[in-house]
């Protein structure tokens, strides 16, 4: 697979303008776009994850959204089998895969298959996860702070997921996830791709996301999420603990005023997109672009196009 076909990744922080900037691109290179956002994958997740609106949707082929129910679970390895099989069908139709999406995992497992890790006792799992419920997130991001320092750096303290992972590495094996994850990065890329990411003034981009989250409200979200519980979802799912989704369900479970609800999911959300950038940044395959420079974004591509083989082979 390495080498052809090619691959167009467009990825940046939440906010930034990704969707927008695709569907130029899809006209510009007769492109269909693929996503690669976690949460964009489920149905009824619309407002409150930015999806690409219906008539959006209409102008270009889009491809891996509302593949899922909100309960139906999905991960890296399952986005990386479905992506390789669009891929595939949109070469075949001699039009230009342009891979759209902030989650930096999916395109990772995408680009460069999966970090191999070593099995896990489940013993060590299951007493991580029990007190991951009884003393919560936090309290064990502490620990991993005092036995993986670097680790624990990268990782907000209520990320429960990453936390458990980097934790149970660390005291199954004495390494820390991060070397394990450095051995892969010596990998062959499966693609000869070129992984664009949008980048903006963070001030800039801050005030994007706080207009964005009022915004979100006014379309409806506060609906959008009592309709999804109103279909027997629960709220402890995963989709529906991310950013956004959590606020407003506390909210409607009385735990706090709209006000302060829609004060928090601006607040986290500055603080995701503050991640995404760190994470894109210190991607060694991916370029920088200024989000509003499409004369820079579209000639990095001509350029790739143009080339017998791509930078990344």
């Amino acid at each position: 697979m390495t080498g052809d076909p090619k691959l167009v990744l467009l990825s940046g922080p939440t906010g930034v303008g990704k969707s927008a900037a695709a569907i130029r691109l899809a006209e510009r290179f007769d492109g269909e776009i693929i996503n690669g956002d976690s949460l964009q994958i489920y149905r009824y997740l619309d407002i409150g994850t930015a999806k690409p609106t219906v008539a959006e949707r209409s102008l270009f082929a889009h491809h891996l959204f509302d593949i899922l129910e909100p309960d139906e679970p999905f991960n890296a390895l399952e986005f990386q089998a479905r992506a390789d099989r669009v891929i595939a069908e949109v070469v075949s139709r001699e039009s230009v895969p342009l891979v759209v999406g902030g989650t930096g995992l999916y395109l990772r497992a995408l680009l460069f298959g999966l970090c191999e890790m070593p099995a896990i006792d489940p013993g060590l799992r299951e007493m991580l996860e029990r007190r991951l419920g009884e003393e919560g997130a936090p309290v064990l991001h502490a620990e991993l702070a005092h036995r993986d320092p670097e680790m624990a750096a990268k990782l907000a303290p209520r990320d429960r997921t990453r936390i458990l992972r980097a934790l149970e590495t660390v005291l199954a094996t004495g390494k820390s996830i991060s070397w394990f994850q450095q051995r892969h990065r010596f990998q062959r890329p499966r693609y000869s791709f070129l992984h664009l990411y949008l980048e903006m003034d963070r001030d800039e981009l801050y005030r994007r996301i706080n207009l964005r989250v009022e915004r979100m409200i006014e379309q409806g979200l506060v609906d959008e999420v009592r309709e999804i519980l109103a279909r027997g979802f629960s709220p402890e799912l995963k989709p529906l603990r991310s950013i956004g989704y959590r606020q407003i369900i506390a909210y409607l479970e009385g735990r706090c005023s709209l006000d302060e609800a829609v004060h928090d999911i601006k607040q986290a959300t500055r603080r995701y997109a503050k991640r995404q950038l760190t994470w894109f940044r210190h991607d060694r395959d991916a370029v920088g672009v200024v989000a509003t420079d499409v004369e820079g974004l579209t000639k990095l591509i001509e350029d790739f196009m143009a080339r017998g083989k791509g930078p990344h082979v």
